[in-house]
């Protein structure tokens, strides 16, 4: 169980740098024509974007946007890279919660098989590559919107039911 353990974290993360160097190699350098415009811009100066708002957003685009150092040309980069770094980590959190559910299903005993082990490990890194290379995914992974952290959030909360019923009595 104990190299079960280790190798699904290897795997995990190396799932999050397939997806986090597609995502940043590949997003917008500036603004979409639509809401991502005025989220960047809100996000930049700390200003209150259309309702519903996203506030949680907003403060992570004005952190991210830190990173433009002053280049004002960057900010909007720097925003959607925010969004493709959240949307890789949404694409771990999957992997994991995959990996989780196969393991139900999979591990008869403690006494894990080889063929068992890959069998799950890659259930994990297939249902997470499709999903990285989704068409509706990969558009909200490279822009300054909200989808990718909302996506964000459900992983992590998704996992975290997994993770809890694992070791809950």
């Amino acid at each position: 169980m104990k190299q079960y353990k280790f190798l699904n974290t290897i795997s995990g993360w190396v799932v999050f740098l397939i997806a986090s160097t597609v995502y940043i190699l590949t997003s917008e350098p500036t603004a979409s024509y639509w809401d991502c415009g005025e989220y960047i811009s809100t996000a930049y100066k700390l200003q209150v974007g259309h309702p519903p708002g996203a506030p949680f957003f907003q403060l992570l685009g004005r952190f991210f946007s830190l990173f433009s150092f002053g280049d004002v040309t960057m900010v909007a980069r720097m925003i959607n890279i925010m969004s493709a770094l959240a949307s890789a980590f949404t694409i771990l959190f999957l992997f994991w919660t995959i990996t989780a559910l196969a393991k139900k299903i999979v591990f008869k005993s403690e006494d894990i098989k080889l063929n068992e082990m890959i069998t799950v490990l890659g259930a994990g890194f297939v249902g997470a590559m499709a999903y990285t290379f989704s068409d509706s995914f990969w558009f909200s992974a490279v822009e300054g919107e909200v989808y990718a952290t909302s996506s964000l959030f459900t992983a992590v909360v998704f996992w975290a039911i997994l993770k809890w019923e694992a070791v809950a009595d």
